[in-house]
């Protein structure tokens, strides 16, 4: 439970966002920090509903509550998040497939490469659109399903146009004070079309 509270305290070093039941979601923001991730939980005593895109290049997400107490709604939202802030989106694709599946059937072999995992037990599969809102969670700014939020800022998906060069659209559009770090750190890699 030690290592589970401490990701509870730490969750704005990971990719984040709380579902609109209020489930804090957690994914890594790299290969190396996906593994933490999963090493840090894997220490846990509980199990956890965890989430990756079929294809290589996306955050581990998890759901941070127990099993039980996770909805439906809460598995959509961290799906569509998990495909969203994976590879599909850089790759400026409309879907994403997303696996489903329980901590305990994450397993590690010591000749894995950094940030991959095997999974050994039923998997869920999950196709996803790539769509986000960007909306106001904890005092930050955050991309999320449009399911999360009825109230938003903006509607983004995937595009041709880099993120970075989108900044200055983004201020004006969102017509919020948000700093440029803030902005990129909060959008998927790649470009966005609003």
């Amino acid at each position: 439970m030690e290592k589970t509270n401490d990701i509870i305290n730490n969750y704005q070093r990971y990719k984040w966002f709380f579902t609109s039941s209020g489930k804090l979601v957690v994914g890594g923001k790299s290969s190396e920090q996906n593994d933490e991730l999963l090493k840090r939980l894997k220490m846990s005593e509980k199990d956890f509903i965890v989430m990756h895109t079929s294809t290589p290049g996306s955050p581990f997400c998890v759901i941070i509550d127990k099993i039980e107490n996770v909805e439906e709604k809460d598995i959509n939202e961290t799906a569509i998040f998990t495909g969203c802030f994976s590879r599909a989106w850089k790759l400026n694709k409309k879907s994403a497939e997303v696996d489903i599946f329980y901590k305990s059937h994450l397993f590690k072999k010591p000749q894995m490469k950094t940030g991959t995992w095997a999974i050994k037990g039923d998997i869920k599969r999950k196709i996803v659109k790539l769509e986000l809102v960007l909306i106001k969670q904890e005092g930050k700014l955050r991309a999320v399903p449009e399911i999360t939020s009825e109230k938003y800022l903006l509607k983004i998906k995937p595009g041709k146009i880099d993120k970075s060069k989108m900044l200055l659209k983004l201020q004006v559009e969102m017509d919020e004070d948000f700093s440029k770090e803030e902005i990129l750190s909060a959008l998927p890699a790649g470009g966005i079309e609003i």
